[in-house]
């Protein structure tokens, strides 16, 4: 049996559906009575967040690659970060990195080319909003990344990281969130949305809203992650 290794922590909320939908999903699909073998690096967010807020990339490549470092040493055949912020330095740490580790913007670029989406919104924090490696990814499928507008930025950012990492779920907060899907919809076009933080998911629980599809993040990460360990 193969073990995955989780560099988690970055939020506690979501690494928390990342275990449960994991071993769920597994257990659906291997209907044995067995379990997944998982190795889980619960790491520090804020000094995580602290050196990409003042764009120490290089620090935080180093400091991710330590941490996957640690999950190789426990036995991990492959791995993944349980966040979308990180993935901002994935291709380094991937280089790096002695394991394969799946990434959380490629699995969800082949989602929406599933789906057939042309041009999807993106909601995160900040720096996965407005850096390049969501673009970067999905332009090559031919699918154009739309952003909120920035004062619609700043409440994502505030809410995702005053509230949601903090397990704070609120219906204001929800109904101001598919307000601004619906301002996107009507004036961007979009035709999906991104759910790029893990935490996203936690609040905006359907699958759709308005006939706008919504990639969880979590759960295709989640999907991949099990197909690797059924492989």
């Amino acid at each position: 049996m193969k073990t995955l290794g989780i560099v988690g922590g970055i939020g506690p909320e979501s690494t928390v559906v990342y275990y449960r939908s994991i071993v769920a999903m597994y257990r659906e699909q291997r209907p044995d009575g067995s379990y997944p073998s998982i190795l889980l690096n619960s790491i520090y967010l804020t000094k995580m967040l602290g050196m990409i807020g003042a764009n120490q990339l290089v620090e935080v490549t180093e400091y991710l690659v330590e941490e996957v470092q640690k999950l190789v040493k426990a036995g991990a055949d492959f791995g993944l970060l349980a966040a979308n912020t990180p993935h901002i330095v994935f291709d380094e740490i991937s280089r790096q990195s002695s394991i394969p580790l799946i990434s959380i913007v490629d699995v969800t670029c082949q989602e929406a080319q599933i789906l057939g989406l042309k041009k999807v919104g993106l909601f995160g924090t900040r720096s996965t909003m407005q850096k390049r490696f969501f673009p970067d990814i999905f332009s090559k499928a031919g699918i154009t990344i739309a952003l909120p507008e920035l004062d619609e930025q700043d409440y994502i950012h505030d809410k995702y990281m005053n509230e949601l990492v903090n397990g704070i779920i609120l219906s204001e907060t929800r109904e101001r969130l598919l307000m601004i899907v619906d301002r996107m919809k009507g004036q961007q076009g979009i035709d999906g949305l991104i759910l790029g933080g893990t935490e996203l998911p936690l609040i905006l629980t359907d699958e759709e809203f308005k006939g706008i599809p919504f990639l969880d993040t979590t759960q295709i990460h989640v999907k991949y992650a099990v197909s690797e360990l059924l492989s």
